[in-house]
């Protein structure tokens, strides 16, 4: 998904399935909230851009690190059909609509966004 969306990098827990549908368990290395704080920092680093440029996304405890340093970073830290205690923590919050939301909190416009159904 992340090659055929654009990504220039990716990192995410990978669900298990047993050939015919998924198993509802994760492989192993499962990231945390740690390894989620530390990809954002990492992204921060290499892209040479302050916090107050950066977004991060999330919908459970252990997203809260980075949605937190995101956001007190001047960034836009997002909680996605999130948990209260995610969504307390995260300086916006989508309820009500799909991750293009996303592309609205950063500016774009209808006219900029391909829409491929």
């Amino acid at each position: 998904m992340a090659e055929a969306a654009g990504f220039h990098a990716e990192r995410g827990n990978r669900l298990l399935d047993d050939g015919a549908r998924l198993t509802g368990e994760v492989g192993l290395p499962i990231l945390g909230r740690e390894a989620k704080l530390q990809a954002l920092e990492e992204a921060v680093a290499a892209l040479q851009i302050d916090f107050a440029e950066s977004l991060a996304v999330g919908d459970g405890a252990n997203d809260l690190a980075m949605i937190q340093r995101a956001g007190l970073g001047g960034g836009l830290g997002v909680a996605y059909h999130a948990k209260p205690v995610v969504a307390q923590a995260a300086t916006a919050a989508i309820n009500h609509n799909d991750l293009t939301a996303l592309l609205y909190l950063q500016g774009y416009s209808d006219e900029e966004i391909v829409r491929r159904d």
